[in-house]
């Protein structure tokens, strides 16, 4: 039977480190939505398709809706999120330990926005989350490797996929001939279908968490009953959206102006591109980055020759990936060591 929102308030209540844990949580959805979302409006903004506000509130609501739609028939991404690790210690200490690896995320992708690079929140999250496990054990043997296997092929597809994809593409959008202001409406459904698969795989990221949480504070550190309730996944798709409201313009500006130079034609096709590697990623039970989906994406539409990389900012930006999983992990596994000394 799912958790109810009753039963969940009432511990949360009477458990300090459960109710430090659910706002921790809700902060990084809000950061994710703030500085993930942008990715899948940037092509839409940069040629005109939508003004700034306009995409924001659009993809705040295919946000919203993502969530809500996909993990009600596929919860794959979610359950990936939710085994990744085993915390040991007990209830108190776990959630001490889920707690600093939800602040280790934050401070990640803060500093993220402040550079105007577009780091991935999933990789933070899968890296957090095994830091601050890992700080319980002091090894590695905590770690489902299992689960990790499905989150570098997630890697692999949403870079190698979403630049293959952006660059077929864009090869096919060749041969239509027709003014860039069919282009730039044909992008309209193009970004709010990426928006709507971003909040599908990164909402269940959250949700994978937020359960964890709870079944770490009921004494549980394993897999049993993996039932998400509904109002669950309408919390955390709302403060998705919520984030996703306040902006993020500097991501925007990063990716789709300082990395690529593109036109109507070439952004729908960077989002076309995303759509297909992103659906099947979904599909497949894959956690993917939307970040890295997208950015491959355009890369490969700048590649097919119709467009201008600067691949220096694309260096930039890959370092930035490379550095996620063992700096998050690092981050995460010093913050869990300094919360449980506290």
């Amino acid at each position: 039977m799912p958790l109810s929102l009753f039963n969940f308030l009432a511990e949360m209540t009477s458990n300090p480190t459960l109710l430090c844990t659910t706002v921790l949580i809700l902060t990084v959805l809000l950061v994710n939505g703030w500085t993930d979302a942008p990715n899948a409006i940037a092509g839409a903004v940069v040629t005109g398709a939508l003004p700034f506000r306009s995409a924001v509130l659009m993809a705040a609501v295919c946000n919203f809706l993502g969530v809500l739609c996909v993990t009600t028939v596929n919860a794959s991404v979610a359950e990936t999120i939710y085994s990744i690790a085993c915390f040991s210690g007990g209830p108190k200490t776990a959630l001490t330990a889920l707690c600093a690896a939800m602040t280790a995320i934050v401070l990640w992708a803060a500093a993220a926005w402040w550079f105007g690079i577009p780091t991935s929140e999933s990789h933070a999250l899968v890296a957090g989350i095994s830091g601050a496990a890992a700080a319980l054990e002091n090894d590695l043997s905590c770690i489902r490797w299992d689960c990790w296997l499905r989150v570098l092929l997630g890697l692999l597809l949403s870079v190698g996929a979403g630049f293959w994809a952006g660059y077929a593409t864009q090869k096919q959008l060749r041969a239509l001939h027709a003014p860039p202001r069919f282009f730039r409406l044909a992008q309209l459904p193009g970004a709010a279908g990426l928006a709507f698969l971003h909040g599908a795989q990164d909402g269940q990221k959250f949700i994978g968490v937020f359960l964890l949480g709870a079944a770490l504070a009921q004494g549980r550190d394993d897999e049993q009953t993996f039932l998400i309730p509904l109002w669950m996944m309408a919390l955390c798709a709302g403060f998705m959206a919520l984030g996703t409201l306040m902006g993020g313009r500097r991501i925007v500006d990063t990716v789709g102006r300082e990395m690529v130079s593109i036109g109507p034609r070439e952004g729908l096709a960077a989002d076309l591109g995303s759509i297909a590697c992103l659906a099947g990623a979904t599909v497949l039970g894959l956690p993917v980055s939307t970040t890295h989906t997208r950015t491959a994406a355009l890369l490969g539409v700048a590649s097919a020759g119709d467009g201008k990389a600067n691949w220096n900012v694309a260096g930039e930006i890959a370092l930035t990936w490379l550095l996620t999983f063992p700096g998050c992990m690092a981050v995460g596994f010093g913050t869990a060591k300094l919360f449980l000394a506290l």
